[in-house]
């Protein structure tokens, strides 16, 4: 599957899924090889990139094991890839329990609904399905029963410590949260209304404490340090630094979402475009 080095990672709430299609259309032109779907896609809601585009790859980033029945998502899957071969990842994910009533074994879930897949006759191909993973454990098992792990809300220390564990050959493809902005107290601000939902969810937050981070970075809206090593402000140029240390901790693929423009976000993928792709 080419994805290429770069994507972008955007859910639909800010633009509507009437537009989807319009801005897989843009980040196509602008060259970006993939198109992560947020916000608990299921897999038709990949259908408007797919259809839109020629060569953009769309991705679940990320599917939830716990809104989603592995059947139905077995013949959703063999549906698009009969329409669209070779142009659609499968990420699964399998959520929080801060979120999810029904949360439990999350490891003993995933692996249930994997073999659920796998013991239908037309399982999505291993290699283009992806586990959204932080854990080792987790990291472990997206080694072991797919194309690789699809990380989110972390710094580039963890990219490095997934690649250890998942090993050469497998996927490796983090997230990264942006603000391109010229002042610094604005983007300080949009990238802290962000981080906020997350570091609520201990996922993320035991993730952070692991990589060194403490309880006190996690408090009141983020420390300085946290802020700024998940979601990284300034220019173009300077996100576009922090890209390329992903990228030299063993990312495959990185896919920017860049916060803080309403709508499609055009001028910030654009900006990006520029200084990644040119």
């Amino acid at each position: 599957m080419e994805m290429g080095r770069f994507g972008v990672w955007t859910s639909y709430r800010s633009f509507g899924i009437e537009r989807a299609a319009d801005a897989a259309r843009l980040a196509e032109q602008l060259g970006y090889g993939a198109f992560w779907v947020g916000g608990s896609p299921h897999v038709p809601d990949v259908r408007p990139i797919l259809e839109g585009t020629s060569t953009l790859v769309a991705a679940t980033g990320i599917l939830n094991v716990w809104s989603n029945d592995s059947g139905d998502t077995v013949a959703a899957d063999a549906a698009v890839r009969r329409d669209f071969p070779g142009r659609f990842m499968l990420g699964i994910g399998i959520g929080h329990p801060e979120v999810t009533s029904d949360y439990r074994r999350p490891l003993a879930t995933m692996r249930a609904f994997l073999d659920g897949l796998d013991a239908s006759p037309r399982p999505p191909p291993v290699d283009q399905r992806c586990l959204a993973a932080l854990g080792p454990r987790m990291l472990d098992l997206a080694r072991e029963r797919t194309a690789g792990a699809h990380t989110y809300f972390v710094p580039v220390e963890h990219t490095r410590f997934a690649r250890k564990r998942v090993g050469p050959g497998k996927l490796v493809a983090p997230e990264l949260a942006c603000v391109i902005e010229t002042s610094p107290v604005r983007a300080k601000a949009v990238a802290r209304k962000y981080a906020q939902l997350y570091l609520g969810l201990r996922n993320y937050t035991q993730n952070l404490f692991d990589f060194g981070f403490t309880e006190g970075d996690v408090a009141d809206g983020g420390s300085d340090r946290l802020i700024d090593a998940v979601i990284p402000q300034g220019s173009a140029e300077q996100i576009a630094e922090v890209v390329r240390a992903h990228l030299d901790a063993g990312a495959d693929h990185v896919c920017v979402q860049p916060l803080g423009e309403e709508g499609i976000p055009r001028a910030s993928w654009t900006a990006l475009a520029k200084v990644l792709l040119d």
